[in-house]
């Protein structure tokens, strides 16, 4: 097998990154992973590879490749489980163009041998039919039951209150059906014309638009972006920098992010010559909430830790599990009623170099194989200070960034 890579200019001299859409290239049928219009879009799958086989896997490919940058050469794209233990696969595309920060824009096609010409294999790069209207009805319901969501966060603040655990995160699900399938670009649109600083990913049904970075491992360059601590965005200025300001003087909120950060920050040292992060939380605003974050960057110790183990090494972070982690788990296992599959745990790509960017699988819904029924999540760290019915409204908060994408007026 063997990777081609070319910059756009080398295939197509009077194209420019301008010309280049990666929610239109991918479509509905292809992946995506894309930030601020950066990314990849993908079309085809060349294999699927299990998640323990696939350094080997992408170091036996041969590589033709001008750009030599990271990204460049054999890219696999995925979703790590919640719980990581479970089989899961990564996708190495057929063919993939990224667009880089630095304005580039290159394209990787696969190749199942050493005999064909790569200049042959660069397809058609023009984007998918624009989606149409439809006249879809919906129907909202609950998985875990309220009920159910309320009795657990309760369990999580008492072990919380009884030192057993220090943090633990609750979360629950609702279904959305329609009478028609879900053109599931359509969701892309609405997502990057709302989220369009978020992570917005699409591999294999699943589909959301993440604030959070887990980790980014990029030449030696490695950064994370934790956020916990909620508070609501309701459109007025005023109101909104009230709710920040009380966010952040908010001491259920600061400890909640603390645990996160503090955790974080002790798993990426050890690998690390140097590790730097803010010494105050920042408000991160997103379309519909507000968050605490704080950002981390530093410079990996040679020889370089490999994105895919900073990535099993850090999720799920307590921002998504709790702490300590073992006896969170557990507690959310016997208490919160579902199985989480793929929410909460991380989506992103790899290169062959062991560089590449994964975000926290956060406001994120499953598609059914139909596309005619959707499973989102929503929750929130519990600590000792919280109060269940703060939490449900906080879920609330947080479901309509893809109940709004999917469910359109």
């Amino acid at each position: 097998m063997r990777a081609v890579t070319r910059l756009l200019s080398e295939i197509s001299p009077t194209s420019t990154a301008d010309d280049i859409d990666l929610n239109a290239f991918a479509g509905s049928d292809g992946m995506l992973f894309v930030r601020n219009g950066a990314g990849f879009a993908t079309r085809g799958i060349a294999a699927r590879v299990a998640s323990q086989d696939i350094k080997e896997f992408l170091a036996s490919i041969q590589v033709i490749d001008s750009v030599n940058a990271p990204g460049s050469g054999p890219v696999v794209i995925g979703a790590i489980p919640f719980d990581s233990q479970q089989l899961h696969d990564f996708v190495l595309p057929t063919m993939l163009i990224c667009k880089s920060n630095d304005g580039r824009c290159w394209v990787t096609t696969i190749h199942e041998n050493d005999q064909s010409d790569p200049a042959e294999d660069f397809l058609d790069l023009s984007p998918v039919v624009t989606p149409g209207a439809t006249s879809s009805s919906y129907t909202v319901t609950p998985g875990v039951t309220v009920e159910t969501y309320l009795h657990a966060v309760t369990a999580a603040r008492d072990g919380v209150r009884n030192g057993s655990i220090s943090k633990a995160v609750i979360a629950r699900d609702v279904f959305v059906a329609s009478s028609q399938p879900i053109d599931i670009y359509s969701v892309l649109l609405r997502l990057r014309n709302v989220f369009g600083s978020s992570y917005q990913f699409s591999v294999d049904g699943f589909i959301g638009a993440s604030p959070e970075l887990l980790v980014s491992i990029v030449d030696g360059e490695v950064s994370s972006h934790p956020l916990a601590g909620t508070a609501p965005r309701t459109g007025d200025p005023a109101t909104d920098a009230q709710l920040a300001s009380s966010l952040l003087s908010s001491t259920k909120n600061q400890i909640e992010h603390r645990i996160v950060i503090d955790a974080v920050h002790d798993t990426l040292l050890p690998w690390c010559s140097y590790l730097d992060w803010e010494p105050e939380a920042s408000i991160v605003t997103v379309a519909n909430v507000q968050h605490l974050g704080t950002h981390m960057s530093g410079r990996l110790s040679e020889p370089f830790l490999h994105v895919l183990d900073a990535v099993y090494a850090l999720s799920p972070t307590p921002a998504l599990g709790g702490f300590p982690r073992d006896q969170a788990l557990q507690l959310i296992k016997e208490v919160e009623g579902m199985s989480r599959g793929r929410y909460g745990g991380a989506v992103g790509w790899c290169d062959s170099r062991g560089n590449g960017v994964w975000a926290v699988a956060i406001r994120c819904a499953e598609f059914s194989n139909d596309n005619k029924t959707a499973r989102l999540f929503a929750g929130g760290g519990i600590v000792a200070d919280s109060d269940p019915l703060s939490e449900l409204a906080e879920t609330q908060a947080k479901l309509q960034a893809m109940l709004a994408a999917i469910i359109r007026p």
